[in-house]
């Protein structure tokens, strides 16, 4: 009678199958880069040596290195075919680096963000790029969209609106003047944590964070750390640094910059809504063709009338389309004068949203597509 195999034996088993399953993974990957090689020689040949970007094809427009929405569209498709156990958002952040490196092999891509090095601005650019992206720190959401004009950086990635908070006024400013179009978003978790070069809360008597941040954490701040003044700075990568050269004082960001910085997590997740979470945007040249699952931000402003404002959005209502989110600015043009900012769901290029979008445009003093691009996947 056979004798039941030994828990080592069975163990040194399943190890040999990893092992193999390891470099079946490894002749994959290098069989995808080797992919991407081949794409980026033949981009390169039909850009040729003036830098002109010939179409592939009526539908796909001119070449580009980076597609928006193809990366979203497999990423869509790996989540849906995901057959376990691991989670289908784990499934696709492993893919997401894997086309990041892969796309580094066409042609290094720069994303410029809001820094020092170890914000939330960084971390959401990396979440949409990958780690192969070449992250670059801007002082300002200014420089960020100027350097972007400029073509010094590929993409840019900004802030736009927090769940608690609400809107960052400046992000949307910027789109007043730029020619920069929207070609992602990306939706981050954000969770803050209490950082110091301070062994325990007791001698913590000054507190860095950006405004927002200090305001998500309001009232764990009041209730725990009541003792300390509070100094808004212009990140909370900044705010890192600055703890780790003063004595007596201390942070809150998130983890990137406590390891970025040097600095002991005193106390972890602080923010008052567990849900807490911010969006931010991609910009660019050039927005995104459609990928089937997209989201069009608008530029309007209507006749300061009665109801002008419900007969510009008439057209959205009659054609079915939906409105996720809308936000008014002073337009800088006028006392009283205001723009609208406003995200609809489907692509520009949609019929239905091109014939909605024609008579929105008639029935507006100003108007202006901010860009399509793909529904945040991961």
């Amino acid at each position: 009678m056979d004798q039941p195999a030994r828990p080592a034996d069975q163990l040194h088993e399943v190890r040999e199958r990893i092992d193999s399953i390891d470099m079946d993974l490894m002749r994959l990957i290098s069989e995808r880069a080797r992919c991407a090689q081949q794409v980026g020689r033949i981009k390169n040949a039909l850009a040729g040596t003036a830098g002109a970007l010939p179409a592939l094809s009526p539908e796909e427009g001119p070449v580009q290195y980076y597609r928006p929405e193809r990366e979203a569209a497999i990423l869509r498709r790996i989540k849906e075919k995901n057959p376990g156990p691991l989670d289908g958002e784990e499934v696709a952040r492993l893919f997401r680096e894997i086309m990041s490196a892969c796309l580094a092999l066409e042609q290094p891509m720069r994303a410029a963000y809001l820094g020092p090095a170890g914000t939330f601005t960084q971390a959401a650019a990396l979440k949409q790029f990958g780690h192969s992206v070449r992250t670059i720190a801007m002082a300002t959401i200014g420089e960020i969209f100027r350097e972007v004009e400029a073509g010094s950086c590929d993409y840019g990635v900004v802030p736009v609106e927090n769940s608690t908070e609400g809107v960052i006024s400046h992000t949307l400013d910027m789109f007043l003047a730029s020619p920069l179009l929207i070609t992602g978003e990306v939706s981050l978790r954000i969770h803050h944590h209490l950082m110091s070069r301070e062994a325990d809360t007791t001698t913590i008597g000054t507190l860095y964070s950006h405004q927002q941040s200090l305001a998500q954490c309001r009232g764990w701040l009041d209730r725990y750390l009541p003792q300390a003044q509070r100094v808004a700075v212009g990140s909370n990568a900044e705010a890192a640094r600055l703890a780790s050269l003063e004595a007596g004082s201390a942070a809150v960001a998130g983890l990137p910059a406590a390891e970025i910085y040097g600095l002991t997590v005193l106390e972890q997740s602080i923010e008052d809504e567990p849900g807490n979470t911010t969006r931010f945007l991609v910009i660019g040249p050039k927005d995104a063709p459609s990928s089937g699952q997209d989201k069009t931000s608008l530029l309007i402003s209507c006749r300061n009338a009665s109801g002008g404002l419900h007969a510009l959005l008439s057209p959205l209502a009659e054609h079915g389309i939906d409105m996720t989110r809308i936000e008014s600015r002073p337009s800088r043009r006028g006392i009283w004068d205001y723009v609208f900012f406003i995200d609809i769901i489907g692509h520009r290029a949609d019929p239905k949203v091109a014939e909605a979008l024609e008579h929105l445009k008639q029935a507006s003093l100003l108007f202006k597509v901010l860009g399509s691009y793909p529904v945040a996947v991961l």
